[in-house]
């Protein structure tokens, strides 16, 4: 017999609100992980993105908040990323239509007195990257002395942005009764570390194994020779607008994000927008806003935007490079097959990135279809210097798998019969000098 939302002993209100916005059936994070958080037991919940992760903690918090109360907040959740900010502040605030209770979602990029101004009446959730959070705090606009839960969302993320200092800090300042939830798409090594000074002792909810991409995901990859024929893959691709109706392209640095806007704004159709570091804040919002309500048909990204970035109904993601971290590969193509929806992802793969699939086949415990490139593709010559580029990253690769491994690109030691010659000639060119000195003197 499936479970549902009243099963779960959330509140009526939170029912009714539900029903309205169209949740019918818990997903199986929530169903795991709302029983022990509204026994107020410290949680650690291991699940990919789109799997209702955000609700699973929100709805029972919720649900023991029941009205608003006070002026300091009482529950507190740590983002890693001005977008998760966004992005979750945006579900508590659905949550919350029928209710009084009040939240604020923190942020940097804009001055921290104007979130200032909106906490300053009073707030009962607030949500903050942990450098605005502490901005706040040393400002003295923002207290901890009424938080009953601390929530640390997407901690693999913060650990890999280096946010570890501002969360220890956090617990020198927090109250030390309190219940600690924490939530991570992977659990490698570093995140059980931090879970273990976090929470002392926790239950642990992993409705899949960690690193587990989503199932409606389709994943294939395509062989791509070099940048410029990357370009041309793409834009085939795009060709086809009814399929590739609502699209993330995720390349690596913002120099990737420009050229590939450049190349795909004049040569396919409807709106495109561009996300990278160098964007300012409210552009960067907008263009959120805009492709998750469906204005936008294609958003380039840097990995700015791999998490937090919530829109029902994308077709694909298309990893023009591979991100940096293969975790966050994960991530990435979650952004698809949202909500019980189907989505594609594609990751185009050059010669040097194949030892880096291989890795992410084996985080994800699965493999990864390599397709040649379709035949209307135009395939550009590599240039040398990406050639070269390419080698001397393929020998890095080798060397790492094997330590001995000497490689094209190594530092050849001279054999002893060419030392043998330099000396020998070397020799010679002293003794023409010595002759050519004397001659000069007689």
């Amino acid at each position: 017999m499936k479970q549902t939302f009243e099963d779960l002993k959330i509140a009526k209100v939170l029912l009714k609100t539900l029903d309205d916005i169209g949740f019918v059936e818990p997903t199986p994070v929530q169903i795991e992980a709302i029983p022990k958080i509204n026994s107020g037991e410290n949680v650690v919940g291991v699940a990919q993105t789109g799997t209702g992760k955000t609700a699973a903690y929100l709805l029972p918090l919720l649900t023991k908040l029941r009205k608003a109360e006070g002026k300091d907040p009482r529950v507190v959740i740590v983002v890693p990323t001005r977008e998760l900010s966004i992005q979750v502040g945006e579900d508590v605030e659905e949550l919350t239509a029928l209710s009084d209770i009040r939240h604020a979602a923190v942020f940097g990029g804009i001055g921290w007195t104007k979130h200032a101004a909106l906490i300053e009446p009073g707030i009962d959730i607030l949500v903050a990257t942990p450098g605005r959070m502490w901005e706040l705090y040393r400002g003295g606009s923002l207290s901890f002395k009424k938080v009953k839960h601390l929530v640390i969302d997407e901690a693999d993320r913060m650990l890999d942005m280096g946010f570890m200092p501002q969360l220890k800090q956090l617990l020198d300042v927090i109250p030390d009764k309190r219940q600690n939830l924490l939530f991570s798409a992977t659990f490698n090594e570093n995140v059980e570390k931090m879970a273990e000074e976090f929470l002392d002792h926790y239950e642990k909810v992993e409705v899949t194994p960690s690193a587990t991409t989503v199932v409606k995901v389709t994943q294939k990859a395509y062989r791509v020779p070099n940048y410029r024929t990357k370009l041309n893959l793409i834009q085939h691709l795009l060709e086809d607008e009814e399929t590739f109706n609502r699209v993330i392209i995720f390349v690596k640095t913002k120099e990737h994000a420009e050229e590939v806007f450049k190349v795909i704004k004049r040569k396919s159709e409807g709106e495109k927008r561009i996300l990278h570091s160098n964007k300012g804040q409210n552009t960067r919002i907008n263009a959120i806003n805009a492709f998750k309500n469906g204005e936008v048909r294609i958003l380039i990204s840097t990995d700015v935007s791999a998490r937090g970035l919530d829109a029902s109904l994308v077709s694909h993601v298309i990893n023009f490079d591979l991100p940096n971290s293969y975790e966050d590969y994960v991530h990435r193509i979650g952004r698809t097959a949202r909500a019980g929806n189907t989505g594609d992802a594609i990751t185009l793969i050059d010669p040097a990135d194949e030892w880096h699939l291989k890795k992410i086949e084996e985080l994800i415990r699965m493999p990864i279809p390599l397709l040649d490139l379709p035949k209307e593709v135009l395939v550009v010559e590599t240039e040398f210097n990406e050639n070269q580029n390419y080698f001397r990253e393929i020998d890095r690769q080798k060397k790492i798998d094997d330590p001995n491994y000497q490689g094209a690109f190594h530092t050849k030691k001279r054999s002893f019969s060419s030392k043998k010659n330099f000396d020998d000639k070397f020799q010679r060119t002293k003794e023409k000098q010595k002759k050519g000195a004397r001659k000069r003197r007689s």
